[in-house]
């Protein structure tokens, strides 16, 4: 999509364009989804990793209008793949057949852990505040959709 943008006695063109992002994990796999200008990211939903993944990731990205995903690129402390790698570049190439938009690798390094400590200090602070805070169920319940807009918001810091 371009939007139109007047600087007094300037025309320029800007390209804005949605994005997608995931955490795959072998179990769940969380997705974000940026806002139309592709500059903030938005945890959206935790996903079962089953058959109907695929199908559902398509639906989204119709609904949301999305025209990239980010994928969450695993690799360990020595920049070597982790075991899951072989799964994620299985599921990339899968992204790309069936939905057909262009699928980028953005490296994820412990998302999942900054995402539940950013949890955790949002649930101190409700504390402290008199707010309601949530049960431990439903404290982990968005953990992957999280995890995926932190990876997302590292690509799109870096566009």
């Amino acid at each position: 999509m371009y939007v139109l943008i007047l600087k007094s006695t300037q025309v320029c063109y800007a390209l804005t364009m949605k994005y997608l992002g995931i955490d795959y994990g072998s179990k769940r796999v969380g997705v974000a989804v940026s806002d139309e200008t592709g500059k903030f990211a938005f945890a959206k939903a935790v996903l079962t990793n089953d058959k109907t993944l695929l199908q559902t990731i398509h639906k989204i990205c119709i609904d949301e209008k999305v025209e990239a995903i980010v994928l969450g690129e695993s690799k360990n402390y020595d920049g070597k793949d982790n075991p899951i790698m072989k799964q994620i570049a299985r599921h990339k190439g899968e992204l790309e057949t069936e939905i057909g938009v262009p699928v980028y690798l953005e490296p994820e390094f412990m998302t999942s852990s900054q995402a539940e400590r950013l949890g955790e200090k949002d649930s101190s602070q409700n504390r402290r505040s008199g707010l309601s805070t949530r049960s431990p169920k439903s404290k982990n319940e968005m953990l992957d959709a999280s995890a995926a807009a932190l990876i997302l918001q590292s690509y799109l810091d870096k566009i």
